[in-house]
């Protein structure tokens, strides 16, 4: 039973509690680094439980992609058992403890605070509230994530109904659904990438619940948003995600104008390039590659940059996004990716200038991812890149032999190439440029001229000058043969 006046549980059955031959979870399949926290804590006299999505991934068969632990010690408490620890967090404090480069999560049980916000503004912002593993339980978001399993006892314990949950495949806020959505309106994002990951559907009044609530999401944190944003796309079922986002009418609010454009196609979302796109996409993580933002919003975003928006609708997109609080970093880098698609599109001597930037590689791979929505062809790209000059020589030769043929007006053949304006041919300029510079010494090489040379110069200046004066005309002009003019 659910107080909704303090938005807290007054009572709750008893949990449920799987022996070890009733699930899965082996010590195995937990980091010995998470167990060796575990043993520490317990060892010390607190409770200490496996907390969260490891739980529910190790009752999934799955394997986790980390591993929390929920205990009764309190933050300074933990910090005092780990050298190798340090506090972090602001709105509650937690524990990271450090193995290398590898951080193990520890933090202390919280129950939900009782002095909630009012009915106007009911988002969290007290819940650094110590309390019982059953409080922590019942503060948590959705009910396959709230499951505790015991090192000691090796039980799975469920306080909210979360195995029955995973058995049917469903995502089911605890308690009431419209208070836990306006309380973190983030929860709507979370919901869609469970749901999308683990390949369940969200239970129908959560469901109602985020349709009703959806424009609370304005009022969440921005960091946060975004963050779960990638998070959501960038899955290997980012597709689905992608689909739900745009069902649930949340990719009006968080990227307006994708969701215009999707609305002006045709047929279901997932048939568009956009989904073709973000599918291919998902094969790739699921293969290992680990998505970069810029990545996964060029894979989101490159259909609309190379077609437009409808109607011609201007669009700053990196603007935009900006004013959505995508990082400046990630938008830029996104968009040198983009620009770079038409020239692996279409191979040529800037794409051979393109090897050479830091981004290609992943150009490279949002190219391969987008191909085939676009009509690209990955393997005249990789036989591009395998010697760049062969391949331009040899495209080269084929249009030149694709050139049709116009005859000559005296006989057949390929037409001449037409010559370069200015009457001569720039070879013949340079040929005579080069020899005019080989006839003229160079000016460290100058001589003075010798005393023949200079009586040639001046007579031949003398001769010039007098062929270029004309004489006086004192007399008549005699036009007649000299053999017939008079003598004397």
């Amino acid at each position: 039973m659910m107080d909704t006046a303090h938005g807290h549980f007054e009572a709750h059955p008893e949990p449920r509690i799987l022996e070890r031959s009733e699930h899965p979870v082996s010590r195995r399949d937990i980091d010995p680094r998470v167990l060796k926290v575990l043993y520490r804590l317990i060892a010390a006299g607190h409770v200490a439980y496996l907390v969260g999505g490891g739980v529910r991934d190790l009752m999934m068969g799955r394997r986790p992609k980390d591993f929390d632990v929920a205990t009764s010690a309190h933050p300074q408490q933990v910090r005092d058992l780990f050298r190798n620890s340090r506090l972090i967090g602001r709105r509650f404090r937690l524990i990271h403890v450090f193995f290398g480069p590898h951080n193990i999560e520890v933090a202390t049980f919280r129950r939900r605070a009782e002095d909630v916000a009012e009915p106007e503004d009911p988002l969290i912002r007290h819940d650094n509230t110590f309390g019982s593993p059953e409080e922590d339980a019942f503060r948590r978001d959705f009910t396959i994530n709230s499951l505790f399993y015991s090192p000691r006892t090796f039980h799975v314990i469920d306080y909210t109904g979360g195995v029955a949950d995973l058995e049917a495949r469903l995502i089911r806020t605890i308690g009431d659904p419209e208070v836990r959505m306006r309380e973190d309106p983030v929860r709507m994002l979370r919901a869609v990438r469970f749901a999308a990951k683990l390949g369940f559907e969200i239970e129908p009044a959560t469901r109602a619940a985020i349709e009703r609530h959806r424009e609370d999401l304005l009022k969440a944190s921005v960091p946060r948003v975004v963050e779960e944003i990638y998070r959501a796309l960038g899955i290997a079922a980012a597709a689905r995600a992608f689909e739900l986002m745009h069902e649930l009418v949340l990719l009006d609010l968080l990227l307006p104008p994708l969701a215009r454009f999707l609305r002006a196609g045709d047929g279901p979302v997932l048939e568009s390039a956009t989904g073709r796109n973000l599918a291919a996409m998902g094969r790739r993580i699921s293969a290992g590659m680990e998505p970069s933002h810029s990545l996964v919003l060029a894979c989101l975003f490159a259909d609309l940059c190379m077609r437009g928006m409808p109607h011609g609708e201007p669009l700053d997109l990196l603007a935009e996004l900006r004013l959505r609080g995508f990082a400046r970093g990630d938008t830029e880098r996104m968009r040198l990716v983009l620009e770079a698609l038409p020239h692996l599109l279409a191979p040529s001597r800037r794409t051979r200038r393109l090897i050479h930037r830091p981004y290609f590689d992943e150009a490279r791979a949002v190219f391969e991812i987008v191909a085939p929505a676009c009509g690209g062809d990955p393997v005249a790209l990789a036989s591009f890149l395998n010697d760049p000059e062969a391949w331009l020589d040899a495209r080269s030769l084929e249009q030149r032999r694709a050139e049709p043929l116009e005859p000559r007006p005296g006989g057949g053949g390929r037409r001449r190439r037409r010559g370069r304006r200015g009457g001569r041919s720039r070879h013949r300029r340079r040929g005579r440029a080069a020899a005019q510079a080989l006839d003229t010494p160079p000016i460290g090489d100058a001589r003075p001229p010798r005393e023949g040379e200079r009586a040639a110069e001046a007579r031949h200046a003398d001769a010039t000058e007098r062929a270029e004066t004309p004489e006086p005309l004192d007399e008549p002009v005699d036009f007649r043969d000299r053999s017939e003019r008079p003598r004397g």
